[in-house]
C-alpha cells in the first residue's frame, strides 16, 4: 500500500470551486482585490472601511466558533511528513541566525508582562517540555503531520506574568521582518507551542530554527518561524500576510 500525507475533507469553499487561499481573501473582504488580479490593489475610494468591517465580522464569527478545549489529534494512519514537510520563508534564501554578527540567539518575551524574559535556546529547552503529534493546515488546502516538541505559550505567559490588559500576541521573526499577531485565547491554547524540535530532532533552518510558533488552531501562515520575540499587546498588530489582504484571524 502506498504511503501518502493525509488530506482533510474538502473545504466548503473548494466544493464551490474556490481554493482556500481565495476563500480567506474573500472572507477578509478582498473580493475586489482578487477580481482586479492582485492584493496590492486598494479598491475604490472608501472601500477600506468596508473591508475592515468585513474582517471584524469574520473575526467575531470565528471567535464564536472557537473552542478552547478542542484538541487536534492526527489520524492514526497518517505518516509524519518528515523531510517532505514543506519549508517556507520570505527572505531570498533560508534564514540562518548568524551568531558572529548578531550574538547569541535569544527569545524575548515582553510587552504587557511583569517579568520580561530573554531566553537562550538552552534556557528554552530547559523549561517544561510538551511533545505532540499534530496536523499542520495550509491555506492552500493541504495538511501534513509532524511531531512537535517545545514549550506551551501558556507556560511562557505564566512565567512572564502576563497582564490582564493583554488581548493579543505578536510573534516576530528574523525572516526579513515577518510577523503575525494572534488573539490571546488562541495563543494560550494547550496545543500552541514555541517549537524547537520536530520529529525527534532540533529544528533545522528549513523548518524555522532556532524556534517557531505552531498551533493546529491556526492556518500555517499565522505560525511565525525564525522567532525573535513574543510580545503581549493590548491592541491587534496585523501581520505580514494579514496586512496584504489575508484573513487576520486565520483559524482552522
Amino acid at each position: 500500500m502506498s504511503r501518502r500525507l493525509w488530506l482533510p475533507r474538502r473545504h466548503l469553499a473548494e466544493k464551490l470551486g474556490i481554493d482556500r487561499r481565495q476563500f480567506l481573501a474573500l472572507g477578509a473582504g478582498a473580493l475586489t482585490s482578487i477580481a482586479s488580479g492582485g492584493c496590492d490593489w486598494k479598491g475604490p475610494p472608501g472601500s477600506g472601511r468596508v473591508l475592515r468591517a468585513a474582517d471584524r465580522w469574520n473575526e467575531r464569527v470565528e471567535r464564536a466558533l472557537y473552542r478552547h478545549r478542542a484538541m487536534n489529534a492526527a489520524p492514526a494512519g497518517a505518516r509524519a511528513a518528515g523531510v517532505d514537510f514543506p519549508g517556507y520563508f520570505i527572505s531570498p534564501e533560508v534564514p540562518v541566525w548568524d551568531e558572529a554578527a548578531r550574538g547569541t540567539w535569544r527569545l524575548e518575551v515582553g510587552g504587557l508582562v511583569a517579568r520580561p524574559l530573554r531566553l537562550t535556546l538552552d534556557e528554552l529547552t530547559a523549561l517544561p517540555r510538551t511533545e505532540l503529534r499534530l496536523e499542520h493546515f495550509c491555506v492552500e488546502g493541504w495538511s501534513a503531520v509532524a511531531v512537535r516538541a517545545g514549550v506551551r505559550v501558556s507556560d511562557l505567559a505564566r512565567l512572564a506574568g502576563v497582564s490582564a490588559d493583554a488581548r493579543y500576541v505578536d510573534f516576530q521573526s528574523f525572516d526579513d521582518g515577518y510577523h503575525e499577531s494572534w488573539d490571546l485565547d488562541s495563543a494560550l491554547h494547550p496545543q500552541t507551542l514555541i517549537v524547537y524540535g520536530q520529529d525527534g530532532k532540533l529544528l533545522s533552518p528549513e523548518f524555522g530554527a532556532p524556534a517557531r510558533v505552531y498551533s493546529p488552531v491556526k492556518l500555517g501562515y499565522k505560525s511565525t518561524k525564525y522567532l525573535t520575540s513574543v510580545m503581549f499587546l493590548a491592541d491587534r498588530n496585523g501581520g505580514y500576510w494579514s496586512d496584504q489582504g489575508y484573513e487576520w484571524y486565520g483559524g482552522t
